[in-house]
């Protein structure tokens, strides 16, 4: 019995340990296809386009390798010189005080909030138990928008957001990058909830 219960002690710290050395980063992703008939998205040749407002964003460049990296995982090719379609990569970030729920923190302090973890009718609670200073969260974005460049047709279009406590940007946009491109090339229609898992 000493022996069997050692084994168990043994594997739930090696369970806790796991848990403790990963984070989940849900995202809420949205993709639509328009694909013409003929048209072929899986292994497709492609090219970075950029909005004007991108040209001189240092930043654009990081997020077009992070989402090459993404395309590649899902077998499109990057082909400046043959490429069929053009991508536009799309991301932004901003950061807020977040509440117990995660929500964004109101600007006067104390204030009340209605209907919180009441289940049916009304309520009111005040936020006592809320950690001050309020935590800081952070909220991101990134899209993809692929476009056949023969007929100007936009054929895919993708976009994932989350929110979180996570600080380190790189990181969570490379995931979500991962995350826009979960059901490529045949997306569900509506929105999805995408978890990946990755390091802390």
């Amino acid at each position: 019995m000493k022996r069997l219960a050692a084994l168990f002690t043994l594997a739930l710290a090696a369970l806790l340990t796991g848990c403790a050395g990963m984070r989940m980063v849900d995202s809420n992703v949205l993709a639509v296809a328009n694909v013409p008939p003929g048209v072929q998205l899986q292994g497709a040749h492609y090219r970075f386009e950029r909005l004007p407002s991108q040209v001189s964003n240092p930043e654009a460049g990081l997020a077009e390798q992070q989402a090459q990296q993404a395309l590649a995982a899902v077998g499109l090719v990057r082909d400046d010189a043959g490429a069929q379609f053009s991508v536009l990569v799309g991301f932004q970030g901003s950061q807020y005080l977040a509440d117990t729920w995660g929500q964004p923190y109101p600007s006067t302090w104390g204030s009340v909030s209605i209907g919180r973890g009441v289940p049916w009718g009304s309520g009111v609670g005040v936020g006592m138990g809320m950690r001050f200073p309020p935590p800081t969260h952070y909220r991101r974005e990134v899209s993809l928008i692929l476009r056949d460049l023969q007929s100007g047709q936009v054929v895919y279009e993708t976009r994932a957001s989350h929110d979180g406590p996570w600080s380190d940007s790189v990181t969570i946009f490379a995931t979500l990058f991962k995350a826009a491109l979960a059901h490529f090339p045949n997306p569900p229609a509506g929105m999805q909830r995408v978890n990946i898992e990755i390091p802390r």
